[in-house]
C-alpha cells in the first residue's frame, strides 16, 4: 500500500538514487577495468586467434584508445549485475511475492548468458571472421597488417552483440513473468523468429555457408530455449493461479492470467 501511495516525484527521486548508485559502481569498475586492460590486451594479442597477425599502431592514441575500450567493457561486465539489481529493486513494488522470488533468479542468469555470449563471439565467430578476412587480404597481394586500435575496435564490434543475443531467454521469461508473453504466441512467432535470427546470423558473419550454419543454429536453439522456459514459466503462473482460486472460493483476479 505504501508503495501504491509514492507520488511521480518520489519514484523519479528513487530512480535518480538507483542510476547515482549504478554510475558510481561503474566508475570503480571503470578504473579497476583500466588497470586490468594491460594484461588482458596482452592476452589477446597471445591469443592463436591473433597469432600470425601483425599489430601495429598508426596513430599515437591508439594504445590509449584500446585500454579506454577494454576498461569500458570490464566496466560494463562487472556493472551489469548491479545495474539489473537496481532494476528489479525498483519495479518490484508493482510486483506480487511470487513474481517478485522469480523474477531476482534472473539477475545472475543474465549475467552468465552475458559472459557465454562473449565467449561464444570470440572463440567461434571471430576466428572464422578474421580467418575469412585474412585471405580476402591476401588474395589482393596486400600484407595484413592491422591498427591496434581497428583490430580491437572490430572485435569488439563482433563480440559484444552475442552477449546482448545470448539474454534472449532471459528477457522471454521476465517477459513471460510479468504475462506480457506466453509460450503460445512465441510458438506463433516461430517463422518470423527464425527468419530474424538467420539475418543477424548472416549479417555478423562471413558470406560462407559453414560459417552461417555454425552461428545461426546456436541462435535458433536459443529460441527454442527461450519457448521451453516461457512454457515452465506459463505453467507455474497457472498453477499458482489455480491454487490461489481454490484459497479464495474462485474468485476472479483483477488481472486475468493470458
Amino acid at each position: 500500500m505504501k508503495d501504491q501511495e509514492m507520488t511521480v516525484v518520489e519514484h523519479l527521486t528513487e530512480l535518480r538514487k538507483r542510476i547515482i548508485w549504478v554510475l558510481a559502481v561503474f566508475i570503480v569498475a571503470l578504473i579497476v577495468g583500466f588497470f586490468l586492460a594491460g594484461p588482458l590486451v596482452d592476452y589477446l594479442k597471445q591469443e592463436p586467434i591473433a597469432d600470425g597477425v601483425p599489430i601495429v599502431s598508426l596513430h599515437p592514441s591508439d594504445a590509449l584508445r584500446v585500454y579506454m575500450q577494454v576498461a569500458f567493457i570490464v566496466g560494463a561486465v562487472i556493472t551489469l549485475p548491479v545495474a539489473l539489481y537496481h532494476v528489479w529493486r525498483f519495479v518490484s513494488p508493482g510486483m506480487e511475492v511470487q513474481e517478485k522470488r522469480g523474477t531476482l533468479y534472473f539477475i545472475p542468469a543474465a549475467c552468465f548468458l552475458f559472459i557465454v555470449g562473449i565467449l561464444f563471439g570470440y572463440y567461434v565467430v571471430f576466428p572464422m571472421v578474421m580467418q575469412f578476412m585474412t585471405s580476402i587480404t591476401a588474395s589482393m597481394g596486400a600484407d595484413p597488417n592491422y591498427g591496434i586500435a581497428q583490430y580491437f575496435g572490430f572485435m569488439f564490434n563482433m563480440v559484444i552483440p552475442f552477449g546482448i543475443l545470448f539474454q534472449l531467454p532471459i528477457i522471454v521469461m521476465f517477459l513471460t513473468r510479468l504475462r506480457i508473453l506466453n509460450p503460445m504466441r512465441l510458438a506463433k512467432a516461430r517463422r518470423y523468429a527464425y527468419f530474424a535470427l538467420a539475418v543477424v546470423g548472416i549479417t555478423l558473419t562471413p558470406p560462407e555457408i559453414v560459417s552461417d550454419i555454425l552461428v545461426i543454429i546456436p541462435l535458433l536453439l536459443l529460441y527454442e530455449l527461450s519457448i521451453w522456459l516461457s512454457r515452465v514459466v506459463y505453467r507455474k503462473q497457472l498453477k499458482e493461479q489455480e491454487a490461489w482460486e481454490q484459497e479464495y472460493g474462485g474468485v476472479e483476479t483483477n488481472e486475468p492470467v493470458q
